[in-house]
């Protein structure tokens, strides 16, 4: 008998928290934990990180992405348990990532630079062609598709990295600093776009652009020094400030109230 394959079968699978955190710690260096302790989950849903430079953001979205391992406590991503003995290359596949500097052939066309990240993330060879075509004209770039790298400007290029970050469908999607280079308008397509991809995606941006975490982001994480400040919705946020603090809008006025907060004794953390 031929065995059957039911709708249940191919759904994509789900699970309570796509990443979950628990007393995580990661050191950068000999000395510095630039995560520490830090207690978090997250699903679907568009999760704005945001924090001051310094505040452990990238440490965090690259240990998210697979590129450092915890130094302690747990991390499980997709069901996965992510340490230092186990081999990754399965849920790197579920995943997509933006870092803040990425690197790119110069004379390759937009085209070729995300079919090379789809084959790089082993996407299956048949379906490269539709899945990059997608991409591309999810972030504008259609038009774009065969000019070479080298002659775009600094906000189509990162919009070519975002196309190459959400090329193989990510159940997981990690953006640093997304929208640095991108004009008004540009921006204003981008924060739609993080809207759609978090229906059915955990994606989590870091910025320190409060307006775009209002605009596309249903959850707030507040970064401080490697530890988890609060984590909340925007009118949560905002709320958490008054018109004594700094900030020219409610936002900014309590994730001011927020950091001060966090530097006192007995603050929110």
């Amino acid at each position: 008998m031929t065995p059957t394959t039911s709708a249940a079968d191919t759904a994509p699978k789900t699970y309570a928290w796509e990443i979950r955190a628990s007393g995580l710690r990661v050191r950068v260096g000999r000395k510095k934990m630039a995560v520490d302790g830090l207690d978090l989950s997250l699903g679907i849903g568009t999760h704005g990180l945001l924090g001051p430079n310094g505040a452990g953001k990238t440490t965090l979205i690259r240990t998210l992405a697979t590129v450092l391992r915890p130094t302690e406590g747990e991390l499980e991503m997709l069901g996965t348990c992510v340490g230092a003995t186990v081999d990754h290359r399965a849920l790197r596949r579920r995943i997509g990532c933006l870092p803040q500097d990425f690197g790119y052939y110069k004379r390759f066309t937009v085209r070729e630079f995300v079919e090379y990240m789809a084959w790089l993330k082993e996407v299956p060879k048949a379906a490269i062609p539709g899945a990059v075509q997608r991409a591309v004209e999810r972030v504008g770039l259609a038009d774009r598709a065969d000019h070479r790298m080298k002659t775009l400007s600094g906000g189509m290029v990162r919009r070519a990295g975002i196309a190459q970050a959400i090329v193989n469908d990510p159940a997981v999607l990690l953006l640093d600093e997304p929208t640095v280079g991108l004009d008004p308008a540009q921006r204003l397509r981008f924060r739609e776009l993080l809207q759609e991809l978090g229906r059915d995606t955990c994606v989590v941006v870091s910025t320190h652009l409060v307006e775009d975490v209002a605009a596309a982001c249903s959850d707030v994480v507040l970064f401080a020094d490697g530890r988890l400040v609060f984590q909340g919705t925007p009118d949560d946020l905002a709320a958490a400030g008054g018109p004594d603090h700094p900030g020219d809008s409610p936002l900014e006025r309590g994730y001011s109230a927020l950091l001060q907060g966090s530097e006192q004794p007995g603050g929110t953390w």
